[in-house]
């Protein structure tokens, strides 16, 4: 008897190990499996789980946050894409629908990489492409450190900024977790079962997309940047008296006998050293204030009115467009209709613009503007609003609403003076509200997909379970009645 049990109990463990086996081939193991075969391994091959695991999380969340930023400021991402072509000399030679497409399709990269690696789907698959990427992106980063083409990467877009050292840093990092990840992809736990995968998938890349285009054709739903509604453009560019200054360094070059040397004010020579020349370097960085390059020049009489538009009391419309060539026209009798209602209201209404007097023109010949033109520095005007053109309204030099060209207040929201009517009002910002709704519509679908796929594999594995034990009973009761038998 003890015998007969012994080979039964033998028998149940081979076909375990089969069925195991079998699945680990196909590649079809079960989160039930995966994690039995973890809880049955050593402790060594435990600790690499749970680093590969940890690798995993600095990964997905890492691009899930800079694939987003990325999403909902598409316009902010492009100019980012030529700021890296203007370092290498190729600004202009690239149409804008391209860096404007590059953009989009980046930050939906970026943030279908996190989201697959975060469910561990494709894992295979997806840690040979983040490791690929990471290398191209560790290889761009040394050239910015080395060369500092470009004083931030724009990786986390306006809501993180790092020095091109910080950026190199992170990018060693993710570049060793990814390494590690690609070195034992089928140690990541899957969430998902392999068959509800295209759910996520395809669900993600929907998303994101969304967003991207809903937020190009509107404006950002989250604004970093120091030109957000409610910020006070004076306060903004205050200086306080107690601020740090900066610290420069003067160098002279002096000659004399034919023999040149530098000298600084500490060792400055006699009389009998002839001067050469001189340089000047900022040795400290001191206090920079929030707005530090807001600016509004009179284009015919090159007088600065920026204090005079800023210090204003009441409201002030500011059409803004960094380029009046590149403009969208489409919404033109839009701008011209608030244009009127300002005249009527008595209340200013500017035009700032980079272009010059030959894209000035373009613009007025296409659109019969009549408002004001002035100069305001190019990446300013896009800080500013993400949108050419876009519009923004001033009560006493503090932002209270910005628009998209394709988002002007209507002729119904001008009916009344700005003071009784409600875009006369600071916009409120709801950030808490915005975040709710990401949840709603994408977190909270992925995460009851979750729970339902889970539900569905472990009742599955419990039914297999059964299943094996009755196939193992009766088994066990067809030895016990041959044996029986033979007796």
């Amino acid at each position: 008897m003890q015998e007969d049990k012994k080979n039964i109990t033998d028998c149940k463990q081979q076909d375990v190990d089969a069925a195991k086996n079998e699945n680990t081939t196909s590649g079809k193991l079960t989160l039930e499996q995966e994690l039995e075969a973890i809880e049955g391994s050593t402790w060594q091959s435990k600790v690499l789980v749970v680093i590969i695991f940890l690798c995993r999380l600095v990964i997905a969340v890492t691009f899930i946050f800079s694939g987003f930023v990325k999403a909902i400021d598409p316009i902010g991402t492009q100019y980012k894409i030529e700021d890296y072509l203007t370092a290498v000399h190729l600004q202009g030679l690239i149409p804008n629908w391209v860096t404007l497409s590059t953009s989009v399709i980046l930050a939906g990269i970026e943030f279908c990489i996190g989201i697959l690696f975060l469910f561990a789907i494709r894992r295979r698959l997806m840690s040979k492409i983040a490791l690929f990427f990471m290398i191209i992106m560790t290889a761009i980063t040394i050239w910015l450190a080395a060369a500092n083409p470009v004083k931030d990467c724009g990786c986390f877009g306006d809501a993180i900024q790092l020095t091109n050292e910080q950026t190199l840093l992170k990018n060693i990092i993710l570049l060793a977790c990814t390494i590690i990840v690609a070195r034992w992809p089928l140690k990541m736990i899957r969430f998902i079962s392999k068959s509800n995968q295209w759910i996520v998938i395809n669900y993600t890349i929907f998303f994101i997309f969304i967003t991207s285009i809903y937020c190009l054709y509107f404006l950002p739903e989250f604004d970093f940047r120091p030109y957000h509604v409610g910020a006070d453009i004076r306060k903004g560019m205050t200086i306080p008296p107690d601020a740090k200054q900066p610290k420069f360094e003067t160098t002279f070059i002096m000659e004399k006998n034919g023999q040149r040397k530098e000298f600084t004010l500490d060792n400055y020579p006699d009389s009998t050293w002839k001067f050469i020349d001189s340089k000047t370097v900022q040795t400290e960085k001191g206090f920079e204030p929030e707005i530090h390059d807001f600016s509004i020049q009179d284009k015919k009489t090159g007088e600065d009115i920026t204090q005079k538009v800023i210090g204003r009391k009441g409201y002030t419309f500011l059409l803004i467009a960094p380029h009046l060539e590149q403009a969208d026209d489409s919404n033109f009798g839009d701008i011209d209709q608030i244009y009127e209602y300002a005249e009527d209201n008595k209340i200013p209404f500017l035009c700032l613009t980079a272009s010059n007097e030959e894209g000035m023109k373009h613009w007025q010949d296409i659109t019969g503007a009549e408002y004001p033109f002035y100069i305001t520095d190019e990446t300013t005007l896009k800080t500013i609003v993400r949108s050419n053109p876009g519009l923004i309204l001033l009560k006493n030099g503090v932002i209270i609403g910005k628009w998209s060209h394709n988002d002007l207040p209507t002729e119904e929201e001008l009916s009344t003076p700005l003071n009784k009517a409600k875009i006369g009002q600071i916009q409120k910002d709801n950030i808490p509200r915005k975040i709710l709704v990401i949840i709603l519509w994408f977190v909270l679908p992925l995460v009851l997909l979750t729970i339902a796929d889970r539900l569905w594999a472990w009742s599955r594995w419990i039914k297999e379970k059964e299943n094996s034990n009755k196939i193992y009973q009766l088994l066990k009761q067809k030895r016990n009645e041959k044996e029986n038998c033979s007796r």
